[in-house]
């Protein structure tokens, strides 16, 4: 039998896609004999700020054998329970969706059905109150997931903050101990066989030509390959996420940082607030043709919690995705593949889960239709699904001061989306496809959180004995109050852990 094995896979780009790929195939592809080339150059800069991360990056950094200390130490991480919103219902308002659990289910029954049937008889409050998660967050503390079931700390969840340059910085010196070889250029042509048009090299500027098998473009927005290239196409969603600019910016803070990522609706989109170890990361998203960059970047300033350590960055984007992630022998990686803005941190995830499918479907040098396609179906699925829950914090506003926010809560959604608003606004159901990110929590979070009650609730509560679900909330609530008083602040969850970054110690002391 011949072999058919991929002898050279080559990365173009670095930065967090690149080197996310290139530390996933230096665990599970390289001890198998393909040869990893990756291709960045100096000259050229990337996107890193502060980035907030899902919980599902836990799963990739053990999948690698990471320790979660060492990497808190050298990314500047910090944990993240999830996502305050603030003014994104009417200007005010403010809610958290957090990661993990709402309460305790009845006899299968979902707790949030349980809240709203008793809601009917009694004022409760907000239901973000009986997650842990969000309780610890808001009085600033962490604790580990507990390994005892039923105890309210048994449902933390989380995920982390940290500084995404030296995330990649991390993960370089990771793959390159692993035998993935970095190589310093920038390409200036790309090579394609004649016959199918498949890319069969890439040119540096000092004339060197680096052939592979199987290519994956990081190339960031520009798609070196998968666009510029192979011409692949993009679909446009500024229709629905009209937001194509930010303004970034960090800043000092003296206070300790806070377990969550903040995002606050202004006039024509929103500012984002993530706490690291020794600084806190900061930026405005916003719609340009509903304001001018002068005026995004003022407001910005004048929202800031903190001084500026360095001069505002402008960034310009375009929300959408690749027409094929997967084309001829290119995989598409981070934004290279597409653009969702950053509303629940998912751009790591989409990378992380571009990496997982294509080691699923790893093809050979024959370079088979069937892996390709698959690919391909599975993450536009993913995409799109994405998108929906992106839009839909869009769509469920009820704010009326300004242009952006009507066109926003007028505009017609994906029909994917319009039908999962209308069945939670039914009876409040939700019902997991395969590719969806986001669990039920996580609507009924933004759902309740945005005023989007559903008018009644699940038949299957009436079957419930009234007074046991009356009881079963109220322990809830004491039981999660009574569990965070417990917990210790984040940051000394941090030093115990000994997972302090060299200059958050610096910035300990200097305080």
């Amino acid at each position: 039998m011949s072999d058919h094995r991929l002898d050279r896979i080559v990365i173009v780009g670095g930065g967090t896609a690149g080197w996310m790929a290139a530390a996933a195939l230096a665990r599970f592809v390289v001890p198998g004999g393909t040869k990893v080339v990756l291709i960045e150059s100096s000259e050229i800069g990337t996107i890193g700020v502060g980035e907030a991360t899902i919980p599902t990056i836990q799963k990739f950094n053990h999948l690698l054998g990471i320790d979660e200390a060492e990497f808190l130490r050298a990314t500047s991480g910090t944990f993240k329970l999830g996502i305050e919103f603030v003014n994104w219902g009417r200007v005010g308002d403010r809610y958290i969706h957090p990661f993990g659990r709402f309460g305790r289910d009845i006899a299968g029954v979902d707790f949030h059905q349980l809240y709203l049937r008793e809601a009917q008889r009694q004022p409760l409050p907000p239901i973000d109150q009986f997650s842990i998660s969000a309780q610890a967050a808001r009085a600033g503390r962490f604790q580990h997931p507990s390994a005892e079931p039923g105890q309210p700390a048994h449902d933390i969840a989380y995920a982390y903050h940290f500084d995404a340059t030296r995330y990649a910085e991390f993960l370089r010196a990771f793959a390159e101990r692993l035998g993935v070889e970095r190589r310093e250029g920038r390409i200036v042509d790309v090579s394609l066989d004649a016959p199918a048009r498949f890319v069969d090299s890439v040119i540096l500027a000092d004339g060197e030509r680096i052939s592979g098998d199987l290519f994956l473009d990081c190339s960031g927005f520009r798609g070196l390959l998968i666009e510029q290239s192979l011409a692949t196409g993009f679909e446009d969603w500024s229709h629905w996420l009209p937001c194509d600019r930010a303004i970034a910016v960090p800043t000092a803070d003296a206070a300790p940082p806070a377990p969550f990522t903040r995002a606050t609706a202004l006039e024509a989109g929103w500012q984002w607030r993530i706490p690291l170890q020794h600084r806190v990361g900061n930026g405005h998203v916003y719609a340009s043709r509903f304001m001018k960059e002068d005026r995004a970047e003022a407001l910005l300033l004048a929202n800031l919690e903190g001084e500026p350590v360095n001069e505002p960055r402008r960034l310009r984007f375009e929300t959408g995705r690749r027409r094929l992630a997967w084309n001829r022998n290119v995989v598409a990686l981070g934004l290279a593949a597409g653009f969702i803005e950053p509303l629940e941190s998912t751009s790591i995830h989409l990378i992380q889960h571009g990496i997982a499918m294509l080691l699923a479907l790893l093809p050979d040098k024959r370079h088979g239709s069937i892996e390709r396609d698959e690919y391909n179906r599975q993450m536009q699925a993913s995409y799109e699904a994405v998108r929906d829950f992106i839009v839909l914090h869009y769509k469920l506003n009820q704010r009326d001061d300004s242009l952006f926010w009507r066109y926003c809560r007028e505009m017609e959604v994906p029909e994917t989306l319009a039908r999962r608003i209308e069945l939670f606004r039914g009876r409040g159901r939700y019902l997991k496809g395969d590719t969806d990110l986001f669990t039920t929590n996580s609507w009924v979070a933004v759902m309740l959180g945005q005023a989007g009650w559903p008018s009644g609730f699940d038949p299957l509560v009436e079957a419930l004995d009234a007074d046991k679900v009356a009881r079963q909330i109220e322990n809830a609530h004491g039981a999660i109050a009574r569990a965070v008083g417990t917990m210790p602040l984040q940051m000394e969850i941090l030093r115990r852990m000994n997972a302090l970054a060299p200059d958050a110690r610096e910035h300990e002391q200097a305080a």
